[in-house]
């Protein structure tokens, strides 16, 4: 489909020329020949054009002052402005308005193509990240965080209230899948800084040599490899929200530069010297107890009551299992809506199934298992062929349910939710947690070495708790 350009010239045969030219190149050509005409095309027939050509000086006006009416009217067209002659004033009004260039006449015909070409680009990339935006603003309400029980319509109100407070900082804490990066969506399309960007870190991704890198961003030349300047999630989320998922698993050293960064709201990249300005609203997010973190000194005393100024905690399923009569329900209609199925009817016995389930991964776990029911059906009855959820649980299997056995045991999601470090980190740490963060019983239970132990309590900064 043919992209829209409107070229304001009024010189009739460079005007006829450049709308030819951009015709072969498949472009919906308008053409103005003055600065009224122009408006009529932008302000009362609303055409949307991709990219806007403008000459400087028009017969009736001025291409700026049409730049600057098209600005506040909200028409995200990419300008790139040609003029006789060229003036450092006008050229720098013209990017203070955001055009895109500011080429003197004649302008080579190559450059120009790439001028037009470059900013098509930008107006694309805009107009989905404005897109994205408007959908995060329809999908992303408290609404979106489904469930019935006291627990999460505490959640909910919670959620709403914080929306209308100007926070800078807030702590989400909850199992792994229980909602966590949707409730920081949420609270960023329904807040303040809903039109800014949100961008996230998954803090247990990455080495910490890159997650310092795409948090603070660096020069080129910093580091070995780094051929160009590298903007980091501070400064791509200015105006917005940073979302630091996983924020229990930050090194120790990059916690104290997140610290100063929120305090003094300033960051310095890699290898530069320059201080800059940023204003970002921080959401954190963790499965740990990081007040448990603090007393075993793993994480900062100082960033954990800066960031939990605000807190909220996201139960676990298991602790509202009536939240599956508005769960399940919703994820069968997103998987039909994706994969064009029509299943319709849940039977009760797959509720009471699902409901009876202990869901170690969560909602998350519960999103999966909905998902391939609904993709493998044939039929329009929801089928426990493809549950795959093992036997009806029993109080054995988890030691905290009333009546079960005093033998330790651990639960782990199997539905890929974890990643194995995850799954090794829980297993080494429960077992020190149950022999006292004694090395050589523990190694002895998990039928391992004591150095092959403590390889792995350091890597994963398992400490002995203090007392």
């Amino acid at each position: 489909m043919p992209e829209t350009l409107l070229i304001i010239e009024d010189e009739t045969l460079l005007g006829n020329e450049l709308a030819r030219h951009f015709q072969r190149e498949h472009w919906e050509v308008t053409l103005a020949t003055t600065a009224a005409e122009a408006r009529r095309c932008l302000f009362d027939n609303q055409l949307d054009p991709l990219v806007v050509l403008s000459d400087m000086s028009l017969p009736d006006g001025n291409g700026l002052d049409l730049l600057a009416d098209a600005r506040k009217a909200a028409i995200h067209s990419e300008w790139v402005l040609l003029t006789g002659y060229g003036s450092v004033p006008d050229s720098v009004r013209a990017l203070h308005l955001g055009a895109h260039e500011f080429l003197e006449k004649p302008c080579d015909r190559d450059r120009l193509d790439l001028v037009v070409a470059g900013a098509a680009r930008s107006a694309r990339a805009q107009r989905r990240l404005d897109q994205q935006q408007r959908e995060g603003s329809a999908r992303y309400t408290p609404e979106a965080m489904y469930g019935n029980s006291q627990a999460n319509r505490q959640v909910r109100e919670l959620l709403e209230r914080l929306a209308r407070a100007p926070f800078s900082t807030l702590l989400i804490m909850g199992e792994t899948g229980s909602g966590k990066g949707l409730a920081a969506r949420i609270l960023h399309h329904t807040g303040a800084r809903a039109d800014g960007p949100m961008v996230q870190l998954n803090c247990a991704a990455l080495p910490r040599e890159l997650i310092e890198s795409e948090l603070f961003g660096h020069e080129a030349g910093a580091f070995t490899g780094a051929r160009s300047r590298h903007r980091g999630l501070f400064e791509q989320a200015d105006g917005g929200t940073l979302f630091l998922d996983e924020i229990g698993e930050l090194d120790p050293d990059l916690q104290a530069k997140l610290l100063m960064a929120i305090e003094e709201r300033y960051i310095r990249r890699l290898g530069g010297d320059r201080e800059i300005s940023i204003n970002v609203q921080v959401i954190a997010a963790t499965h740990r107890n990081l007040a448990e973190h603090v007393r075993d000194e793993r994480f900062r005393a100082d960033l954990y009551h800066r960031l939990s100024v605000f807190q909220i905690e996201l139960p676990p399923l298991r602790e509202r299992p009536e939240d599956l009569d508005e769960l399940v329900p919703a994820f069968v209609a997103e998987f039909n809506a994706k994969a064009g199925r029509r299943v319709r009817e849940i039977p009760p016995h797959i509720m009471t199934r699902l409901k009876a389930h202990h869901w170690p991964g969560n909602v998350r776990e519960l999103r999966n298992v909905i998902e391939r029911s609904v993709l493998l059906s044939e039929h329009g009855t929801f089928s426990a062929q493809w549950l795959q959820l093992g036997p009806p649980p029993t109080a054995a299997e988890f030691p905290n349910r009333p009546g079960a056995p005093s033998t330790p045991h651990i639960c782990l999601p199997l539905d890929g939710s974890l990643a194995l470090d995850d799954m090794d980190r829980r297993v080494i740490e429960a077992a020190l947690e149950q022999h006292d963060y004694n090395v050589s019983a523990t190694a002895r239970a998990l039928r391992t070495t004591r150095e092959t132990l403590r390889y792995r309590m350091q890597k994963y900064q398992l400490q002995r708790q203090s007392g």
